[in-house]
C-alpha cells in the first residue's frame, strides 16, 4: 500500500493505493493522525483501494473520532463497489461521510 499526501486550502487530501489489511494499516492511521496534525480537514481518496480488512476500519474509526475531538472533518472519496459493500455490512457507513464512486 502507498500513500500520496497533498495539502491545499486547509484541506490535506491523501490518496491511498492497494489493500488496507492487517499489515498496511498502521501506516494509514499514522497518515491520517499527522494529517491532522496539520490541517483539519481531512479527505482519504480510496479510488485504488479494492480490499479493506477490520484493521483498516479501526483507522478509519479513529480517523473520525480524532476529526470529531478536534472539531474536524474526515471525509472518504471514490469509494468503490467492494469496499463500500464492506461499509455498509459493518455499519461503517452510517458513522463515515462517504462519497461513493459514480
Amino acid at each position: 500500500m502507498t500513500i500520496s499526501e497533498t495539502r491545499q486550502e486547509g484541506i490535506a487530501l491523501l490518496k491511498v493505493e492497494g489493500r488496507v489489511d492487517t499489515n498496511t494499516s498502521p501506516q494509514l492511521q499514522k497518515s491520517i493522525l499527522q494529517a491532522f496534525q496539520k490541517e483539519s480537514q481531512v479527505v482519504i481518496d480510496l479510488e485504488k483501494v479494492d480490499y479493506i480488512s477490520s484493521a483498516g476500519l479501526r483507522a478509519l474509526l479513529i480517523g473520525q473520532k480524532t476529526a470529531s475531538s478536534k472539531g474536524g472533518s474526515m471525509k472518504l472519496i471514490h469509494v468503490c463497489d467492494a469496499v463500500m459493500k464492506v461499509f455498509d455490512m459493518t455499519g461503517f457507513s452510517k458513522v463515515l461521510t462517504i462519497e461513493r464512486m459514480p
